[in-house]
């Protein structure tokens, strides 16, 4: 692309108006405006387009529940009070408990009896909380089971910051190395043969085997570990498939990734990573939204133009009003002038990819008000 040229307009109202997108998925680094993004898209496509919408947030900042004038967030979608009243729209938001969901995914496909083993598991209450990918898994889940349900028309997903924003991608592909894995497979073994645990398999070809992960793992971490491998044997198959299907659907043309940045070359480095990993996993890439975009009131005047005219004043020693202004409105065309060759670098890389810009706000957004103000700007013709 010539440096006078543009990126086609990013046209965010057709986007959140169309039957056939159903989930709009927001990622970028940290610190982008991408959550106030996110609801203020899931807000627009409520209350504009009679859209029944719910923001799922991966990220468990307050500021999503802060902006649309709740409380807290939990794994349970909440009404938004206000928003679409005497229309078809609404608004629901919700922020991924990773271990209620892990919960709730034993207690669908498991019986009573054996959900409790689970629970009771120390290895599981430790995965289900902290263990390194559980958030990617469960994040799969629950945006399947959201559009699954087939009660939302739109589900918007406010991702992490950073490029773990993209690691619920790599989540099928983990999980299935993890069920195949060799490791896994011996834990199972004794299960699979019969329900005993690892240490009932004294034999000559187990045995060994027992002894040294025993020492490396210590006795009862061991016998956690087999019987929450055992206890959840049943359901891990179903656990990839739904994963996968989720992965298609993500890949399906009902969903639209939009990437978020700020004008800045981190943000944008960030945003060209998302585009080519998108590119990569054959993901619909709608377009960029770059917040917090700088610009003058008279963009012919230049800042070279405006210094030296702020100079001829001082130098005749009068109107120092006016060349302050001046020395103002220089240093902005400047910056603005920043931002502008740091975007370009993202539009000569991806031409195609259909930008839109969105004026730096005075304050931070912080209500339902704010919300819809962010989302005017962005659909802006």
């Amino acid at each position: 692309m010539s440096s006078d040229q543009h990126p086609p307009r990013l046209d965010i109202d057709r986007i959140l108006s169309d039957p056939g997108v159903r989930i709009v998925v927001c990622c970028g680094s940290g610190g982008v405006g991408k959550t106030t993004t996110a609801a203020a898209l899931a807000l627009r496509a409520a209350e504009q387009h009679g859209r029944r919408t719910v923001v799922l947030t991966i990220d468990p900042a307050r500021r999503l529940a802060q902006s649309l004038g709740l409380t807290e967030l939990d794994n349970t979608p909440r009404p938004v009070k206000g928003v679409g009243e005497g229309t078809d729209g609404s608004l629901h938001a919700m922020m991924l408990d990773m271990k209620r969901t892990f919960d709730e995914v034993v207690l669908a496909h498991t019986d009573p009896a054996k959900a409790a083993e689970i629970f009771a598991n120390p290895f599981y209450q430790a995965m289900s909380s902290t263990f390194s990918g559980t958030q990617e898994y469960m994040a799969m889940e629950k945006l399947g089971h959201l559009h699954a349900q087939g009660e939302w028309d739109l589900i918007v997903v406010d991702t992490p910051p950073s490029r773990s924003a993209l690691d619920f991608l790599d989540a099928p592909a983990r999980l299935g190395r993890f069920l195949d894995g060799r490791m896994l497979r011996l834990l199972l073994a004794p299960a699979r043969a019969g329900g005993r645990s690892v240490f009932g398999l004294v034999t000559a070809s187990f045995g060994v085997f027992s002894r040294v992960v025993q020492k490396v793992l210590g006795a009862q971490l061991l016998t956690d570990l087999s019987g929450f491998v055992a206890a959840l044997d049943s359901m891990f198959g179903g656990f990839r498939q739904r994963a996968e299907q989720t992965f298609q659907i993500l890949q399906a043309p009902e969903t639209a990734f939009l990437v978020v940045a700020t004008p800045e070359k981190d943000a944008i480095r960030e945003a060209a990573y998302f585009a080519r990993r998108l590119g990569e996993e054959r993901m619909p890439l709608a377009g960029l939204v770059v917040n917090r975009v700088h610009g003058t009131q008279v963009p012919q005047l230049s800042a070279e133009a405006s210094l030296a005219a702020a100079a001829a004043f001082a130098d005749a020693g009068e109107q120092a009003p006016t060349a302050d202004a001046l020395r103002i409105h220089a240093a902005l065309a400047a910056l603005a002038d920043r931002e502008r060759a740091v975007t370009a670098g993202f539009a000569a890389e991806f031409p195609e990819v259909a930008t839109v810009s969105v004026t730096a706000q005075p304050a931070d957004v912080h209500d339902i008000d704010g919300l819809r103000m962010i989302g005017s700007a962005i659909s802006q013709p």
